[in-house]
């Protein structure tokens, strides 16, 4: 499948009074590596709503492994894993420099027709397309 990563080092702001990242700041951290996913397919927030679609997210799992401390920096792969249907990206958050793995999850999204406001039961066409353009490219 597709895969895009991106570092990030835990800042101060981040934490909860526990000393470690507060559970809430996992989704900014998955935010910034599905961006880097969704900028690899060409295909964005600003490219989906001008293609006619926006995609909610519709579910959001978190496993929570090992806690992320004060400065420690982190390595988040997101990997594209459904895309025929709807969109699921499966992500992990690695130790930068062990490797170990510290949170596991994955985000669903669904394509909603911009103009009609419908669910659509299939990935749009201009979707399926970037998906296809990337694999080729990468096999």
């Amino acid at each position: 499948m597709i895969s895009a990563e991106t570092d990030i080092v835990a800042q101060f702001y981040d934490l909860d009074p526990m000393q470690v990242v507060w559970h809430g700041n996992y989704v900014r951290y998955f935010e910034q590596a599905r961006g880097v996913l969704l900028d690899k397919l060409d295909y964005n927030y600003p490219e989906m709503e001008r293609s006619g679609y926006l995609w909610p997210i519709v579910d959001m799992r978190i496993k929570f492994v090992r806690p992320v401390r004060y400065q420690q920096k982190l390595r988040v792969e997101a990997t594209l894993v459904e895309y025929e249907n709807r969109l699921k990206i499966n992500y992990v958050c690695f130790d930068a420099g062990s490797g170990e793995t510290l949170t596991k999850a994955h985000t669903i999204q669904v394509a909603v027709n911009v103009s009609t406001q419908e669910l659509c039961m299939e990935s749009p066409s201009v979707f399926l397309e970037k998906v296809k353009r990337v694999l080729c490219v990468t096999d």
